[in-house]
């Protein structure tokens, strides 16, 4: 199912029987922009395909939106449904090495003919209507499609960009979830908490509970939820949660659980369980138990031993992103280094130019992290960073030892070649940057 980086040229449009690289590859191509926000193209296709009819008609739907935690959140209840007998859709962007992972039903990645025979279909529901569509559009209709095909009972989506324009809002959700509102994307959000609130609550509809997980709610979000008239459960006023040595507590006004700890963030978690609680589904303790200790989403303070060497790979790669990761990594490393006192920390990061660099590095900087070695190159991306950028922006924060790479596919070997047993290794910076260095790994 992998999907190289560089497709066999296409110079046709591909077709049933064309390998998914060369639908990707066409995909990227036919639309002016990678990212063109808003739904006036979308919907008269989605409703050639009978999409939005079919989701109304047949499925529970959970919308997730959000600065950061979507892909653990999402996860955690698509994870919880599958324990509960539900058949369970899930759909996440972006995705770390192969694309089918985006698209999933019951946890398992569908295959690539499933993909290639829905791209089709979308491709010519497309041209039927006369437009152009991004590569996002097309391909979330597509896994919307095959969600559909499969009469799936639950659909948990991820929004890709915002909420109120995302391709995803095409769907009426039965619940949402807004897990945080922080700054990020601001070319396309806007660059406040409340015009960023704004865009994120565009994925409430009347009458539906909004779940909001941070305890900080900007006035717009509220503005929304007065509109349409929606229950709304706020974390640290209507359901919280207390972590202990193995397990933690959720605790709302109707239950209190002991819960197991899973290997994704537990504030994620906590807002995932209470969505399910707040949904319309038959869940209970057990279900939401056995979802917790089966969840697992890769890239996500994700720790992997990889040719005798500690690996922590994580996608953050904004401010709030990097602070948790911060303030989760720091006594792990603590613990590292009073068991291996001759460990050294090694960093491979990489990100896209229109991220805050200088924000994320300042952090790493100021976590006063001792930091061996940088190890930098070029996300495979337009949107990247060069390596000149960099290490600019390394050096003006007094950053010296750091080693520069033609790519990040070559870094992995190169940095179990200059590191010892005990030295663990960050990966951090953005999807791509985790993807990239993965894929020859494993």
């Amino acid at each position: 199912m992998n999907t190289p980086s560089t497709p066999t040229t296409v110079v046709n449009p591909p077709n049933q029987s064309s390998p998914l690289s060369d639908w990707i590859y066409y995909m990227q191509q036919i639309h002016v922009s990678a990212i063109d926000m808003g739904l006036s193209r979308v919907l008269p296709v989605a409703n050639h395909l009978g999409l939005i009819q079919s989701a109304k008609d047949d499925a529970y739907v959970f919308t997730v939106a959000g600065t950061n935690g979507k892909g653990s959140t999402t996860a955690v209840i698509s994870e919880i449904c599958q324990q509960a007998g539900y058949n369970t859709a899930l759909y996440q962007s972006p995705h770390l090495i192969d694309f089918n992972e985006r698209v999933r039903i019951n946890g398992q990645p569908v295959g690539d003919q499933v993909l290639i025979e829905a791209f089709y279909e979308v491709e010519q529901a497309r041209l039927a209507c006369d437009l152009t569509l991004s590569f996002f559009e097309m391909t979330t209709l597509a896994a919307m499609l095959i969600f559909a095909q499969a009469d799936c009972d639950v659909w948990v989506l991820e929004v890709g960009l915002g909420g109120r324009l995302d391709v995803v809002n095409i769907i009426n959700p039965d619940l949402a979830v807004i897990t945080n509102i922080g700054i990020d994307h601001v070319d396309w959000l806007g660059d406040t908490r409340e015009k960023i609130g704004f865009e994120k609550a565009g994925i409430l509809r009347e009458g539906i509970p909004l779940i909001y997980g941070e305890p900080d709610m900007p006035q717009s979000v509220m503005d929304k939820i007065q509109q349409l008239g929606c229950p709304y459960y706020q974390v640290g006023k209507d359901y919280d949660f207390t972590e202990q040595d193995e397990v933690w507590q959720f605790s709302s006004a109707s239950i209190s659980m002991q819960l197991p700890k899973p290997k994704l963030s537990l504030i994620n978690s906590n807002n995932a369980v209470a969505a399910v609680l707040a949904s319309e589904l038959t869940i209970t303790p057990e279900h939401i138990k056995s979802g917790l200790q089966a969840v697992k989403l890769a890239g996500r303070f994700d720790a992997r031993e990889i040719a005798q060497r500690q690996w922590l790979f994580d996608v953050a790669h904004n401010e709030r992103g990097m602070t948790f990761l911060l303030s989760q990594f720091q006594p792990m490393w603590q613990q590292h280094k009073a068991d291996h006192p001759a460990a050294e920390l090694h960093i491979v990061f990489s990100m896209l130019a229109d991220k805050d660099i200088d924000q994320v590095v300042e952090l790493l900087v100021d976590s006063k992290l001792p930091i061996k070695t940088w190890h930098v190159a070029m996300i495979d991306h337009p949107r990247a960073a060069e390596v000149e950028q960099l290490i600019a922006v390394l050096q003006k924060n007094n950053q010296q030892n750091i080693v520069s790479y033609e790519n990040l596919a070559i870094i992995g070997e190169k940095v179990i070649a200059a590191t010892g047993t005990e030295d663990p290794i960050l990966v951090c910076g953005s999807f791509h940057t985790i993807g990239e260095v993965l894929q020859p790994l494993i």
